[in-house]
């Protein structure tokens, strides 16, 4: 599994439906995060910057990728953005991979 942060921005219609109707949206998104095999660790509103946050474990990046397609093409956010988290392990085994490969930056000598 791999865990993901969700970043979303409500546009003003949005808002206004809830604040005519309030509603607890976890109730719509664990059942979609659990649907594609996933889970939601967290569920919180912010004020300022991001509206609402998200933190959820799904089973890759494809998964990711189509659920963050959906809530964006429903017109409720004017911004979604995926920070894909990395567990301390996963960063070592990346610096790993990162000591063990050459690299000549742009404009160095060959």
């Amino acid at each position: 599994m791999s865990t993901y942060l969700y970043h979303l921005v409500q546009t003003p219609a949005t808002l206004a439906k809830l604040t005519a109707a309030p509603e607890d949206r976890r109730a719509t998104v664990e059942p979609i995060f659990k649907g594609v095999g996933g889970s939601v660790l967290g569920f919180w509103y912010g004020v300022g910057g991001s509206d609402v946050y998200v933190l959820g474990e799904l089973p890759d990046d494809v998964v990711s990728t189509g659920l963050v397609t959906r809530v964006s093409g429903s017109g409720a956010f004017s911004s979604v953005t995926t920070t894909r988290l990395l567990s301390v392990e996963e960063m070592l085994a990346a610096l790993g991979v990162s000591a063990a490969t050459a690299y000549r930056a742009p404009g160095e000598p060959a």
